[in-house]
Protein backbone atom coordinates (compact mmCIF):
# COMPACT_ATOMS: atom_id res chain seq x y z
CA UNK A 1 0.00 0.00 0.00
CA UNK A 2 0.93 3.71 -0.66
CA UNK A 3 -0.18 6.42 1.07
CA UNK A 4 0.18 10.14 -0.43
CA UNK A 5 -0.80 13.16 1.48
CA UNK A 6 -1.95 16.61 0.14
CA UNK A 7 -2.51 19.66 2.20
CA UNK A 8 -4.98 22.30 1.25
CA UNK A 9 -5.83 24.73 3.55
CA UNK A 10 -7.78 23.04 6.11
CA UNK A 11 -8.48 20.23 4.04
CA UNK A 12 -5.70 16.91 3.88
CA UNK A 13 -6.53 14.29 1.14
CA UNK A 14 -4.90 10.87 1.65
CA UNK A 15 -4.36 8.88 -1.93
CA UNK A 16 -4.29 5.40 -1.22
CA UNK A 17 -3.50 2.86 -3.63
CA UNK A 18 -2.67 -0.85 -3.39
CA UNK A 19 -4.24 -2.82 -0.54
CA UNK A 20 -5.38 -1.80 2.98
CA UNK A 21 -4.99 -5.23 4.60
CA UNK A 22 -4.05 -5.97 7.96
CA UNK A 23 -0.70 -5.69 7.05
CA UNK A 24 -1.38 -2.01 5.61
CA UNK A 25 -3.86 -0.65 8.00
CA UNK A 26 -1.93 0.46 10.66
CA UNK A 27 0.19 2.89 8.00
CA UNK A 28 -3.45 4.25 7.25
CA UNK A 29 -3.84 4.48 11.30
CA UNK A 30 -0.30 6.60 11.95
CA UNK A 31 -1.33 8.33 9.10
CA UNK A 32 -4.78 9.62 10.61
CA UNK A 33 -2.97 10.04 13.83
CA UNK A 34 -0.23 12.68 12.59
CA UNK A 35 -2.74 14.58 10.70
CA UNK A 36 -1.67 18.24 11.70
CA UNK A 37 -3.91 20.79 13.73
CA UNK A 38 -6.36 22.98 11.72
CA UNK A 39 -7.20 20.20 9.53
CA UNK A 40 -11.25 20.52 9.31
CA UNK A 41 -11.94 18.10 6.72
CA UNK A 42 -10.57 14.62 5.33
CA UNK A 43 -10.63 13.37 1.62
CA UNK A 44 -9.77 9.63 1.27
CA UNK A 45 -9.20 8.75 -2.50
CA UNK A 46 -9.44 5.46 -2.96
CA UNK A 47 -9.12 5.01 -7.11
CA UNK A 48 -6.02 3.20 -6.71
CA UNK A 49 -7.62 0.98 -4.33
CA UNK A 50 -7.32 -2.50 -5.11
CA UNK A 51 -8.59 -4.38 -2.11
CA UNK A 52 -10.06 -3.86 1.65
CA UNK A 53 -10.14 -5.93 4.43
CA UNK A 54 -11.80 -5.59 7.64
CA UNK A 55 -8.97 -4.10 9.35
CA UNK A 56 -8.83 -1.40 6.23
CA UNK A 57 -12.79 -0.96 6.71
CA UNK A 58 -12.06 -0.13 10.27
CA UNK A 59 -9.08 2.51 9.75
CA UNK A 60 -11.85 4.41 7.27
CA UNK A 61 -14.76 4.24 9.93
CA UNK A 62 -11.59 5.57 12.46
CA UNK A 63 -11.11 8.69 10.20
CA UNK A 64 -14.89 8.90 10.02
CA UNK A 65 -14.79 9.39 13.80
CA UNK A 66 -11.40 11.25 13.92
CA UNK A 67 -13.24 13.67 11.80
CA UNK A 68 -16.15 14.08 13.36
CA UNK A 69 -18.05 13.00 10.57
CA UNK A 70 -15.95 15.43 7.89
CA UNK A 71 -15.19 13.01 5.97
CA UNK A 72 -15.49 12.20 2.13
CA UNK A 73 -14.65 9.20 0.53
CA UNK A 74 -14.46 9.17 -3.52
CA UNK A 75 -13.08 7.61 -6.67
CA UNK A 76 -13.95 3.96 -5.18
CA UNK A 77 -14.43 1.21 -7.38
CA UNK A 78 -17.84 -1.04 -7.73
CA UNK A 79 -15.85 -3.79 -5.18
CA UNK A 80 -14.68 -1.84 -2.72
CA UNK A 81 -18.03 -0.11 -3.00
CA UNK A 82 -19.71 -3.32 -2.43
CA UNK A 83 -17.79 -3.80 0.49
CA UNK A 84 -18.61 -0.07 2.26
CA UNK A 85 -22.41 -1.24 1.34
CA UNK A 86 -22.06 -4.49 2.79
CA UNK A 87 -21.07 -3.22 6.39
CA UNK A 88 -23.65 -0.32 5.58
CA UNK A 89 -20.67 2.15 6.27
CA UNK A 90 -22.33 3.77 2.99
CA UNK A 91 -25.13 5.15 4.75
CA UNK A 92 -23.11 7.10 7.25
CA UNK A 93 -20.00 7.91 5.41
CA UNK A 94 -20.43 10.58 2.02
CA UNK A 95 -18.96 8.39 -1.09
CA UNK A 96 -18.26 10.53 -4.04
Amino acid sequence: MDIKKTINGNEAVLTVTGWLDTQAAPELHTELENLEDGVEKLVLDLAGLEYISSSGVREVVAAYKKMNGALVVKNTSAGIMSIFKATGIDKKIKFE
